[in-house]
């Protein structure tokens, strides 16, 4: 009981300490108005271990809200996965979401424990880009019972680029 308290309260100031910190200069946001578009900034999300029994998902939600004339938020692009050697596995998930809208990639752990990492590519239209703020989560969980084993917010949210407490997106 006292080993499962202590735990809870480290595992809940590293969770505290991590939303303290500024973002990892590789695990930004992006965000585009209407307008000229931006060249996209992919997100590469920091490795992780995924064993056997194990899924993998990131998780992107748009926070845009509609510009001011109108025009509706939408944020494109793909999700990828890749192993140690920095050979993508698994398939490319592509998504386009609206303001509130979150699409996700899995990917299942097969055989032996293995370092992976997660690429979040943007894609930006070449005239006019809607209004997009991607808030982009990586999770591991049990394949079977769909416990979470890790949760790591990747920008955007309390302390990020366009979060509370953050600096504004570049």
């Amino acid at each position: 009981m006292i080993r499962n308290l202590a735990f809870a309260t480290i595992a809940l100031l590293g969770v505290t300490a991590a939303f303290a910190q500024p973002p990892l200069p590789d695990a930004s946001t992006s965000t585009t108005t209407t307008g000229t578009a931006p060249t996209p900034q992919p997100m590469t999300l920091p490795p992780f271990g995924l064993g056997s029994t194990e899924t993998a998902r990131v998780d992107v939600l748009n926070a845009a809200a509609a510009s001011s004339t109108g025009t509706a938020a939408s944020c494109t692009g793909s999700i990828a996965f890749y192993n140690a050697s920095g050979t993508q596995i698994g398939t490319t998930t592509t998504y386009s979401i609206g303001t509130g809208v979150i699409s996700s990639a899995s990917l299942a752990g097969t055989g032996a424990r293995e370092e992976i990492s997660a690429v979040v590519t943007p894609t930006v239209p070449s005239t006019s880009a809607p209004p997009c703020q991607l808030l982009v989560s990586l999770s591991t969980f049990g394949t079977t019972g769909g416990e979470t084993h890790l949760f790591a917010p990747a920008g955007g949210g309390p302390g990020g680029p366009g979060g509370p407490g953050g600096p504004p997106h570049p």
